[in-house]
């Protein structure tokens, strides 16, 4: 394949696309607004899945890198009512399909695949443009330009590449989720330690849900989900971290304190990320030298799928080119053609919405018990 591939934005699904293109041997060059790779936090646990995360890896060729990176024992699971009663608790024994890894350090782990100079740093994208016959031109913020002639959009929720082909935006999916950390948790925060266990907490309420894992380093990572308009979020002064940590904190008035010690005993600032959504059969006319993947794609409420399934995106995309090299059309279409079906599906297969009367750790543990996991 002549035709080197552009691919806008460095998270997992990007990356992973690079890394399969460059074992096969095809020219790629990813350019990333941010600055260098430790510019900024890269979340925290993410599952990797027997089902499309982990395949993904094999095609990049990086499952003995995978491996070395997985925590023991974070597939553990606690549900936990709102009063701190544990109604299940299940070991990590080893046979689970989701082992779970530092999104930082598999992130990692495709950087150091590609050889150096893959990644451009600094290039925040401000425009694109069509040039017609398959090409496109992006210009950065700096005002540097490149012509793409083959281009590819995994910039994520707010792509700057998605407007090419679709006129679809992301809209609020009214539940946001504030972040907070408690670091040396066994400790200094015993209680909440003990109540999140070896792996990951869930104590659903309707409209209220605490979120929990247990990260490397003795960190707990808390996810307190609330459904409620944007307007609500903006009366809370998140500038002021603790006004912002008690008002959050008073949501969840009459919950255990061992529950509540993940938001009032947070080490950190509480950090707002609202939730927003594309249309689930998000899809667009095939449109020639362009396309998308992750988030820029099908970007959806998360359900434990986001990550996986960008980075099979960008497994699958490098595969069909490498397999149809001198027709890339044959290769965006066929990528394409798996790609809607199964995007839209990962859309429609969620929990229990947080606003549900079902958002229950009785619902949630009956969901478990019938999907066998």
């Amino acid at each position: 394949m002549h035709t080197p591939v552009t691919i806008i934005g460095a998270g997992l699904g990007g990356l992973t696309l690079a890394r399969v293109l460059h074992v096969h041997g095809i020219p790629v060059t990813v350019y990333e607004a941010d600055s260098s790779p430790t510019v900024r936090a890269q979340g925290g646990l993410l599952d990797i899945h027997d089902y499309n995360g982990q395949l993904a890896l094999k095609a990049a060729g990086l499952m003995d890198e995978f491996h070395a990176i997985i925590l023991e024992g974070r597939q553990a699971l606690r549900v936990l009512d709102r009063d701190g009663t544990v109604l299940l608790d299940r070991a990590d024994d080893g046979t689970g399909g989701r082992p779970e890894v530092q999104r930082g350090d598999l992130r990692q782990v495709l950087l150091d695949s590609l050889p150096a100079g893959t990644v451009r740093w600094g290039h925040k994208v401000s425009r694109t443009r069509a040039l017609g016959e398959g090409r496109h031109e992006v210009t950065f913020a700096d005002g540097g330009t490149v012509v793409a002639g083959l281009l590819v959009g995994a910039d994520g929720a707010w792509s700057r590449v998605r407007p090419l082909l679709s006129t679809a935006t992301p809209e609020y999916v009214g539940k946001s989720v504030v972040e907070t950390y408690l670091f040396d948790a066994v400790t200094r925060h015993p209680a909440a330690a003990q109540a999140v266990g070896g792996g990951m907490l869930i104590a659903p309420s309707p409209g209220r849900e605490i979120f929990a894992h247990r990260e490397k380093d003795d960190t707990l990572h808390a996810y307190v989900g609330l459904s409620e308009p944007r307007d609500w979020f903006a009366a809370v002064d998140f500038a002021d971290a603790a006004a912002a940590t008690a008002r959050i904190a008073q949501e969840f008035d009459g919950w255990a304190p061992e529950l509540t010690a993940l938001i009032t005993d947070s080490d950190v600032a509480p950090v707002l990320r609202p939730l927003y959504a594309l249309p689930a059969a998000h899809r667009w006319d095939r449109v020639p030298g362009v396309t998308l993947l992750g988030d820029a794609a099908h970007l959806s409420a998360p359900n434990g799928e986001g990550a996986n399934l960008a980075m099979l995106d960008g497994a699958e995309l490098g595969t069909a080119l490498a397999a149809h090299p001198d027709d890339i059309e044959t290769a965006l279409t066929e990528y394409e053609q798996a790609l809607f079906p199964r995007s839209a599906e990962a859309a429609t297969d969620e929990m229990p919405g947080l606003d549900s009367a079902d958002n229950t750790p009785q619902a949630l543990i009956s969901m478990f018990t019938e999907q066998g996991q």
